[in-house]
């Protein structure tokens, strides 16, 4: 990170990695704090997505909600996540993206503090949406931030960072959820799973303000409110049939939606391609760089892969070997230890492996996978904790080295005017990802299963998970030979 990075003046043109600008002690400091802050705000927003699935019987009970609200609880984020991050992105090119960081931060704490106050399912479904909100606005900035601020190796280990932090969070959020919704916490029952962010928020309000540089595209227009109109129109369209079909039995109307969200795209890159000269919300320009895109659609399988597999494997680890929520808690927590391991192997690589590190970790969980699969039809009901923990284990540490260079590299290409919209269609890939992946249940797990709890169906439906995401996992090890191959055939970071 360059001493120029950590002042308030955007940085657009960093010096090349071979020559990096000398630091003081105070400036690296400086640089990890920023790093911190950056990190930290990603980490709240993925825990927010997950942490509260091992709390909603004690939000239902509490708050008298029915199935339909249940499922609004997780459904009214995710969406409105999904609808904002493309503008947030833009929005943070044009106004400064740590003031957008900043922002987004202030509402999404605001809305955690309406969430740990409300009393009724209707108040906390919309606390929920301003939640949304407010990450919308945060999360674009994050990717972004670090794409335009650190160059070379440093880049590399801070994505190798974030990729981190997203595996860790994607897998201990249930785990937190239902400790601290068990706690009861000052008789507060599911109530701090909300309240934590508070202090955390204000405390990357404080820092982000003091540490994480600004930087803009410089002669900024204004934004593209067709554009983002257009998009919001084409996701909800979209997101919405995938998040509610399967609860409605796929009635007509979702694929009318569907069809509809499609037309809506097409006319929405229509739009763009009359606009790619007068500051449009998606620079076209992004999608003829070879990495970005066949980046984009690797983070999109990743994300199908996330939707597929920790919502059945979840039901499998309950229903198919009659685990409770605590055993079933420690399985994640295995998980999450491979993933902290890939991770931070990929941290430490500094990029030097280029594509064969997450081509590797694909390979990895694909063949530890398999191997679970053979466990899961060789020991039916006998599987154990302890018995599956190897292969648990490597799944986990083969997608850990994945989530970071796969961001770095995809982005590496973006020019810094467009980094936000980039980092935009890059967060959003992963949520349309994962709102297919469960759409895919519906095919994949629960058309064997039919609603039953019953262990040999839940055991069966399982293996069929498996077989559909290693075949996830070999498409997307193809989509990365669009990747570099090598480390030194990366273009400067920065330019």
């Amino acid at each position: 990170m360059s001493s120029s990075a950590l002042g308030n003046e955007p940085q657009h043109t960093p010096r090349p990695p071979d020559h990096p600008a000398p630091r003081s002690p105070r400036t690296a400091l400086a640089a990890r704090i920023a790093l911190v802050v950056l990190l930290v705000a990603e980490l709240m927003d993925i825990l927010d997505q997950s942490i509260v699935l091992t709390a909603l019987p004690a939000i239902q009970e509490s708050t008298g909600a029915g199935p339909a609200s249940v499922q609004w609880l997780t459904a009214a984020y995710s969406l409105t996540v999904a609808v904002g991050l493309i503008t947030g992105g833009r929005l943070g090119d044009l106004h400064g993206r740590r003031r957008v960081l900043l922002i987004g931060t202030a509402v999404f704490t605001a809305a955690s503090l309406l969430c740990g106050l409300a009393t009724g399912a209707g108040p906390l479904i919309a606390a929920r949406v301003l939640q949304g909100a407010g990450v919308a606005l945060m999360i674009p900035q994050v990717l972004a931030t670090l794409h335009v601020t650190f160059d070379g190796e440093n880049r590399s280990r801070a994505f190798g960072l974030y990729g981190a932090v997203l595996s860790l969070a994607n897998v201990l959020g249930p785990v937190l959820g239902g400790l601290l919704t068990e706690a009861d916490l000052g008789g507060l029952s599911w109530r701090p799973i909300f309240l934590v962010n508070v202090p955390v928020g204000l405390a990357v309000l404080l820092l982000g303000r003091r540490f994480v540089p600004e930087s803009s595209v410089p002669k900024a227009d204004r934004l593209d409110l067709t554009g983002t109109l257009l998009s919001a129109s084409a996701i909800v369209l979209i997101l919405f049939p995938l998040t509610e079909g399967r609860a409605h039995h796929w009635p007509l109307w979702c694929f009318v939606m569907l069809a509809a969200g499609l037309l809506a795209l097409g006319v929405l890159l229509r739009q763009q391609q009359r606009r790619q000269h007068s500051a449009p919300l998606l620079a076209l320009s992004l999608f003829r760089v070879r990495q970005f895109t066949g980046g984009l659609l690797a983070q999109l399988m990743l994300g199908v892969l996330c939707g597929l597999f920790f919502m059945t494997w979840t039901l499998y680890l309950q229903h198919g070997l009659g685990m409770g929520p605590f055993h079933a808690a420690l399985a994640f927590v295995l998980l999450s230890v491979g993933e902290l391991a890939g991770a931070t192997i990929a941290a430490k690589s500094g990029g030097r492996f280029a594509r064969r590190l997450p081509q590797a970790g694909v390979l990895t969980a694909l063949a530890a996978m398999a191997g679970y699969g053979f466990q899961v039809a060789l020991f039916q009901a006998d599987l154990t904790l302890v018995t599956m923990t190897v292969p648990v284990v490597l799944t986990g540490f083969g997608l850990g080295m994945v989530g970071g260079p796969l961001a770095d590299m995809a982005l590496a290409e973006v020019p810094h005017e467009d980094a936000g919209s980039a980092s935009g269609l890059f967060n959003t890939a992963m949520h349309l990802g994962i709102a297919l992946g469960t759409g895919l249940t519906a095919l994949v797990y629960f058309a064997t299963t039919d609603g039953s709890s019953d262990a040999g169906l839940s055991r069966d439906a399982f293996l069929g998970v498996l077989e559909w995401a290693g075949g996830i996992l070999a498409l997307m090890w193809a989509l990365m030979l669009c990747l570099p191959r090598h480390a030194n055939s990366r273009a400067a970071s920065g330019r």
